[in-house]
């Protein structure tokens, strides 16, 4: 389906398609339904963007917050207002000019509960591998004795037998309508024709699946999920059947009109991500997809991906480390060392170690699979096999410790490109490196048949077997990675937390102007069309948190003073349960979410925290919680908000700092809004937002509120503080783009650096057919300029002409200007070629 199109063509949207100039991404919910949504359609407009984001809207498992926990890929969500609520959502938004993005979620259903809410999983646990849904999912009927294993219990299946906790009851099943069920206290399941008057025990061993602990699941579960996600079930889309039943509602809405473009949720967990975005173009014709892929250090999106572009996470962690300072680097490493015993350069080993404890752990079930796929590959083919389990487990294991992204794009029967054999190459090298001796040989009979090479028997390349294990070790690497590094190692890594985000290199302390403007000037022609974002439902902090945190590397010695002072005040009441690490944490989340008016609420920061210490897994984790470690942690966050010593030290940081949060926050936001690509804004960041992870970020936001906050600025008065400030940034970039189309998303779109004399300037253009249209110009490190006192005479050059600075209304003169005259109201200047 893909084959003779160009990369440009794949990034590009097909004629008679619309493209938006931006996006504002709406976490919808309960609280935000269609109907919502509609009635704030003219605070969106006012605002200038030009399209609607919205999260997944199919409806969801009971009580999700979030929609990616989809049952149904037949309805839109009744709880946001069913079909005629988005149809009526997308009627207001059109004829106000907006634009209507969907987020589809491919690769993964709900385990709900009761599971009856899910049909087509009610029809496989109930029919087993005769049910027509039985393609849908990933299953491995020949493990667990062909039973689907279903680990909700909350004991041994002998002791809650022993307990008469199983027992059979009549129940009217929803769209199957009155039929003997097994009920497990809040879970109901289907019991299999002619089964309902055996004895319980040996009904429940006769069904097509197997009622099992919870804590079974990590290591025998035979269904794949969602990383480690036990409740989220693998979808196999590569399946074409698979793939237009449950594609059916979304491309229908497309067809009708009603959406516009699509977003799509994790790829890297399919089983070809290139064949589904080449069928997926053909089933939109063209329309603009983007993808939620996380490209690691310099990768780079694959080039048979028929996709815009990504969301933008390359972009996040690259647009913050531009406004981090590096000279601060080694001091901060000082202060980690100090209060958290970890070195400088140890990162690497903590991701090292964290990989190797979830490959051991959570998701050893799925590298046993890889293990058994391998070893049977093996036995049958006589030339390999003195290629024990064991030797083959224990080189899975450090290949994908070792392997340093989230996938290698190996395809079945294609051959692999020079990227992904360079990937294996080198990940291979660093495993074997680990690995005792006499396993070399192992390993390069284990990279062959990852790579889909001849190994063992002449012209064994490929069968079933050896497909699937191309593929599977591919959707473990991604699992991989999201749980030992993001989810595991980054909330370990203290350094610096701003920079362990969704995404993130944290080794990469700090980028410069001109990494930055390299790496936008090569998107401007490799995917000119993808999203750029500072923050979204995932990020473990808001944009402005991380600001805040990022100012530490401008004044690190001041804040190690500061940890100091925090540490000695807080000693009475730190408990010895508390660990270095978590307390470094907590400082630094404390100056994050430290404004003016005071700090985050104690409930926000204490569920922030919970949720921190349990995904570093180091003291506590949520399968095994230390409650006492846990209260420890807590009693120290309570007794430091309400000390009014670490008040007055938090209170006098946030006042030494404002300046330089102001131009960190203000620089970052016009920075991400000018860069090539769409940009992005998710709700309620138009104003400094000091949220944390999930569900922190995904509280309500109050648009009533914020549309008076524009009305007053549209009105002509000027900014009362920060709040003010960015959204006179935000909204006046969103109407430039808006009114500027061409400069930023049109075929003509450039991006141009402009010269300047001062390394804590960034300034450069936009422009159309070669033109000038827009220059943007921001200050990086006010830390460090004001150490310097000023601007002195640095300079920049604009382009000739007369440039209007729509953040200050006032006119600019174009050539060799004095920085310290364009930036003497504000950190940032947005200039438009008078004309325009």
């Amino acid at each position: 389906m893909s084959e003779g199109r160009s990369t440009a063509e794949r990034r590009l949207v097909r004629p008679g398609h619309r493209v938006p100039v931006s996006t504002y991404r709406l976490q919808l919910g309960a609280d935000l339904t269609f109907a919502d949504v509609e009635a704030r359609v003219p605070y969106y407009v006012a605002l200038g963007v030009t399209d609607l984001y919205l999260s997944p809207v199919l409806t969801a498992a009971p009580g999700s917050t979030h929609g990616y926990d989809v049952v149904d890929h037949d309805e839109v969500s009744p709880v946001l207002g069913g079909i005629d609520g988005l149809r009526a959502l997308s009627a207001t938004a059109h004829a106000a000019g907006l634009g209507v993005v969907l987020d589809v979620v491919p690769n993964h259903m709900a385990v709900p509960t009761p599971v009856w809410h899910n049909r087509a999983l009610w029809s496989v646990l109930e029919q087993g591998p005769e049910s027509a849904y039985a393609a849908w999912f990933d299953v491995d009927w020949s493990a667990g004795d062909g039973a689907v294993l279903m680990p909700v219990l909350g004991d041994r299946i002998g002791a809650v037998l022993a307990r008469d906790e199983l027992r059979l009851a009549e129940e009217d099943v929803p769209g199957v309508g009155v039929r003997q069920v097994l009920r497990y206290h809040d879970h109901v399941f289907p019991v299999r024709e002619g089964t309902a008057a055996l004895p319980l025990a040996e009904l429940v061993e006769r069904q097509h699946y197997r009622l099992a602990y919870w804590r079974v699941a990590d290591e025998e579960l035979n269904y794949r999920r969602f990383f480690d996600v036990g409740t989220l079930v693998a979808l196999r889309v590569e399946d074409p059947g698979v793939f237009d039943a449950t594609h059916a509602t979304i491309l229908r809405l497309l067809r009708e009109g009603v959406v516009d473009g699509l977003r799509i949720d994790h790829p890297d967990g399919l089983a070809d991500p290139a064949g589904y975005l080449a069928r997926l173009r053909e089933a939109t014709d063209g329309a603009w997809v983007v993808v939620e892929k996380i490209l690691a250090g310099q990768e780079e999106l694959p080039d048979d991906w028929d996709t815009a572009g990504t969301t933008g996470y390359e972009w996040l962690w690259r647009v913050q480390q531009t406004f981090v300072d590096p000279g601060g680097a080694a001091a901060l490493g000082s202060v980690m060392h100090r209060i958290a015993g970890d070195g400088s350069d140890a990162f690497d080993a903590m991701v090292e170690q964290a990989k190797r404890e979830v490959v051991d752990g959570p998701l050893y079930a799925e590298v046993h699979r890889l293990t058994t796929l391998a070893s049977g590959i093996c036995h049958d083919d006589l030339r390999l096999r003195d290629h024990t389990w064991r030797a083959l487990h224990e080189c899975l294991v450090e290949l994908l410790v070792a392997f340093d992204r989230y996938r290698a794009y190996v395809v079945p029967g294609q051959v692999p490109t020079t990227d992904a054999t360079a990937a294996f190459a080198s990940a291979a090298d660093l495993a074997t490196s680990r690995l005792g001796p006499g396993r070399e040989s192992t390993m390069e009979v284990l990279v062959d048949l990852l790579q889909g090479r001849e190994a063992g028997s002449a012209g064994r390349t490929r069968d079933p077997r050896r497909d699937e294990l191309v593929v599977r070790f591919q959707q473990t690497c991604g699992a991989v990675m999201a749980k030992g590094v993001e989810d595991t190692a980054f909330y370990r890594w203290t350094h610096l937390v701003a920079l362990c985000e969704v995404g993130g290199e944290p080794t990469h302390f700090a980028t410069t102007p001109t990494d930055l403007a390299a790496f936008a000037s090569s998107a401007q022609s490799a995917a000119p069309l993808g999203m750029t974002t500072l923050s979204t439902h995932d990020t473990k902090r808001g944009e402005d948190t991380r600001s805040r945190i990022g100012v530490l590397s401008e004044l690190p010695h001041e804040w190690g003073a500061l940890v100091d002072e925090l540490h000695h005040v807080s000693a009475p009441y730190r408990g010895s349960l508390v660990d270095g690490r978590t307390e470094h944490v907590l400082w630094q989340t404390l100056v994050g979410t430290w404004s003016a008016d005071g700090p985050v609420g104690a409930d926000r920061l204490e569920a922030y925290l919970t949720k921190a210490v349990r995904e570093a897994k180091a003291r506590t984790s949520w399968t095994a919680p230390d409650e006492a470690y846990e209260d420890a942690v807590l009693h120290l966050a309570r007794r430091a908000l309400g000390d009014p010593r670490v008040n007055a030290l938090l209170d006098g940081w946030d006042v030494r700092t404002r300046e330089a949060v102001r131009a960190a926050t203000l620089g970052t936001k016009l920075v991400q809004l000018t860069l090539p690509g769409v940009a992005d804004v998710y709700q309620g960041t138009e104003v400094t937002a000091l949220t944390l992870v999930d569900p922190d970020n995904r509280r309500p936001v109050d648009v009533d509120a914020l549309g008076e906050r524009l009305d007053r600025l549209d009105a002509g008065a000027g900014p009362r503080g920060l709040d003010d400030e960015k959204l006179l940034v935000t909204s006046r970039a969103l109407r430039v783009r808006r009114d500027l189309a061409e400069a930023f998303v049109g075929p003509e779109a450039g991006f141009v650096p402009l010269p300047h004399s001062s390394g804590h300037t960034l300034t450069y253009a936009r422009t159309a057919a070669g033109q000038p249209r827009v220059v943007v110009v921001a200050t990086r490190l006010a830390a460090a300029v004001e150490r310097l006192g000023g601007w002195s005479d640095h300079t920049l050059a604009l382009p000739e002409g007369t440039w209007h600075d729509v953040l200050t209304d006032r006119p600019v003169p174009g050539g060799v200007q004095r920085v310290a005259d364009v930036l003497d109201r504000s950190p940032v200047a947005l200039l438009v070629h008078e004309g325009v």
